[in-house]
């Protein structure tokens, strides 16, 4: 469906052309989220930052979300109660790992964006960008985490994600724009012809000349 990361987030820009003159705000989930993201900015004059998310994978298998914590002031937990359940996850083991990941948010917070402050969402649009979605936990956990930010809306826009899964999210955004919502879907990556991966390079470059190009004229929301 989708050549790359900036194919994708080309075509995801003009669906969300309506939202140019709400001065909206761009989050992107890193790492693939990011590339989208930066396309997305660009076309709608908006600042673009990141949300950390980290997921909180199940013993053995860690491709497989028990939950998702996201950074914060007060970080958001979200847990996959079926998951947790069905692989008999102790609560131990989620506090333990949350507390690893957030230190790895942490982390990679200095790395991508140095001492460069948060992009304020209080009062605006915000608009949630990754690659994909398949289960939903990661987003979800986001989505929770962005609405204690206090945005007039948030606007969640993917290229691809299950139909079932979208409507599981329909109650946690005021709006979704999904571009494709194929009836069986694996993996996200199956729907790109090249998914490799994001570096940490690549992110940071991203992210610094967004900031350049919002510097140069939008009249878009400060940093705080």
């Amino acid at each position: 469906m989708f050549a790359d990361r900036t194919d994708a987030g080309r075509r995801l820009a003009a669906a969300l052309a309506h939202l140019r003159d709400e001065h909206p705000v761009v989050l992107a989930l890193p790492r693939g989220g990011v590339p989208v993201g930066f396309e997305v900015a660009k076309a709608l004059g908006a600042p673009l930052d990141v949300l950390l998310v980290r997921k909180i994978g199940a013993p053995f298998q860690p491709e497989l979300a028990a939950a998702a914590i996201v950074d914060g002031a007060e970080p958001v937990l979200v847990r996959n109660e079926e998951v947790i359940r069905a692989y008999g996850i102790e609560e131990d083991w989620i506090e333990a790992e949350a507390a690893r990941q957030l230190a790895e948010i942490e982390r990679r917070r200095r790395l991508y964006c140095g001492d460069r402050p948060p992009v304020s969402v209080r009062g605006h649009t915000a608009i949630l960008v990754d690659d994909g979605i398949a289960t939903g936990t990661t987003v979800r956990a986001a989505l929770r985490a962005l609405a204690r930010l206090g945005p007039a809306r948030r606007v969640l826009a993917v290229p691809v994600a299950p139909p079932d899964t979208v409507v599981s999210l329909a109650p946690e955004a005021d709006e979704l724009v999904v571009l494709e919502q194929p009836e069986w879907m694996g993996a996200v990556g199956q729907f790109y012809r090249d998914f490799s991966q994001t570096e940490d390079v690549e992110v940071i470059r991203l992210l610094t000349e967004a900031a350049r190009l919002h510097r140069g004229g939008s009249s878009s929301p400060k940093v705080e």
